[in-house]
């Protein structure tokens, strides 16, 4: 069995997209999957399968999510070892290492697909301080440093200027998904 980190894009926030957890994890085991864990209201679900197929995977989901739901929900499924890598490869890990109220300003966006290299080489040249962000081929990382609340620099920025969709997540939940999935192993 494969374990996958299943991230599902603007579920439950500002009471639009609402699943129950109950609901979401009933559907994923309808879709065959197992062990399945929720975390939290904001679409994280932790699953197996047998299928290393992740894209036709993610479509199953999209598709019974809208099935049962009567709305699209962009899903990414990634696995442990992508997550850990993720993780490992934070730029700004000096920055928040031992330190719980910084590491509350590190939030990772995870991007749906690859944004053209010469559009992300532009955006990475310009400054918006105290603000600081790192682009790969997967992830912004941002060190927010007057907090998500307040920077201009959220997932919606980043999709208009790279042309992708991107899910964001703090630390502490990119930390939680990786614990709950290596229990899953």
């Amino acid at each position: 069995m494969n374990t996958y980190i299943v991230l599902l894009r603007g579920i439950n926030v500002g009471g639009h997209k609402k699943i129950k957890m109950a609901d979401l994890k009933q559907l994923f085991l309808n879709l065959e999957f197992t062990s399945v864990v929720t975390y939290i209201q904001s679409g994280n679900v932790i699953v197996q399968h047998s299928s290393e197929d992740i894209r036709s995977l993610e479509m199953r989901i999209r598709v019974g999510i809208e099935e049962r739901f009567g709305f699209d929900v962009p899903v990414l499924m990634i696995t442990y070892e992508k997550l850990d890598k993720i993780l490992k490869n934070n730029p700004f890990i000096d920055k928040i290492k031992d330190d719980e109220l910084e590491s509350k300003k590190m939030y990772f966006m995870l991007l749906y697909e690859h944004p053209d290299i010469k559009v992300s080489e532009e955006l990475s040249l310009v400054s918006f301080v105290p603000e600081e962000f790192s682009i790969t081929k997967d992830v912004v990382y941002l060190f927010a440093a007057n907090g998500y609340g307040k920077t201009k620099l959220h997932s919606n920025f980043f999709e208009k200027k790279l042309k992708c969709q991107a899910t964001a997540r703090n630390l502490k939940t990119m930390n939680k998904l990786l614990e709950l999935s290596s229990l899953s192993k």
